[in-house]
């Protein structure tokens, strides 16, 4: 499972609290976390959560951000690339399903690439959006005027699964 977060730190403790849960959870049913790589922010957080439960996390993280993002040390697969581009490729061909949580450009950018990739039909994964405490609730507003205005089919539309639910995501990915 690919996850998708915030390099930075999160002001409310829900977005943390939500991703320390994600990690542990993914661990405890023996799915293998792929994500960013890095030790800070909720990445740090989900990373650590699973690490803690005794899963396997693998990291992928480009040489640019090697340093920037203090690269976590302790994962079990460390993987680094030449680009961004690189990075995103490598998380899609090692996972079989993404979730988005919490996070900025970067997991806006991920999430929408992934996306339009299952839509252009470069894979056929799921792809799954934690709408926690609400942060997403401004981007689904946005996503369904898109789908009024002609811009994004409803099928298309239907192909990014959200929920505010974790264990609901998950049944559903």
């Amino acid at each position: 499972m690919c996850v998708y977060c915030g390099s930075q730190a999160a002001r409310a403790a829900a977005y943390r609290e939500a991703a320390q849960m994600v990690g542990k959870a993914l661990a405890q049913r023996g799915i293998e976390l792929v994500y960013g790589g890095g030790q800070v922010g909720l990445m740090g957080v989900v990373a650590a959560a699973a690490l803690g439960a005794g899963g396997r996390v693998i990291g992928v993280i480009p040489e640019r951000l090697l340093e920037r993002e203090a690269a976590h040390l302790g994962v079990t697969e460390m993987y680094v690339t030449r680009t961004m581009h690189e990075r995103k490729a490598r998380m899609m061909e090692l996972s079989d399903a993404f979730i988005a949580l919490p996070g900025g450009i970067g997991t806006l950018d991920e999430l929408f690439e992934i996306w339009t990739w299952r839509q252009l039909g470069y894979h056929a994964k799921p792809v799954g959006l934690l709408n926690v405490a609400g942060y997403y609730d401004g981007l689904l507003t946005f996503l369904d005027r898109a789908v009024e205005e002609g811009f994004l089919t409803p099928d298309c539309r239907a192909l990014l699964l959200v929920e505010t639910d974790f264990e609901a995501l998950l049944a559903r990915l």
